[in-house]
């Protein structure tokens, strides 16, 4: 199977800097888009910037110019530059994977535990 884990969270003043990382392990045979989500208490969960194997990215509206994701693929690895932080940004952030398992003849979502990360004025 896959696993996802993140890490890099925290609390930071706004207007200050985080990097969240998030790692794959396990039996993994192929990774394909990876990407960050993040669930505001009461709200859904959205998506906040993803990256595809060739390294094409898309942002939330709410964060571009703000925030840089990017992947080291030999690590397995994706990161989540966040600077300029707003009280706003304060969620859970999820890691997301669309991998493929040895085990497994598709790709399948995978998703971390989430990190918490929360913004103070």
């Amino acid at each position: 199977q896959v696993q996802l884990v993140e890490s890099g969270g925290g609390l930071v003043q706004a207007g200050g800097s985080l990097r969240l990382s998030c790692a794959a392990s396990g039996s993994i045979a192929s990774i394909n888009a990876m990407a960050w989500y993040r669930q505001a208490p009461g709200k859904q969960r959205e998506l906040v910037a993803a990256i595809t194997t060739g390294e094409n990215t898309n942002y939330a509206d709410s964060v571009k110019g703000r925030f840089t994701i990017s992947r080291d693929s030999a690590k397995m690895t994706v990161y989540l530059q966040m600077n300029i932080l707003k009280l706003e940004d304060t969620a859970v952030y999820y890691c997301h994977a669309v991998a493929r398992a040895y085990t497994d003849y598709t790709f399948n979502d995978y998703w971390g535990q989430g990190t918490q990360v929360t913004i103070s004025s």
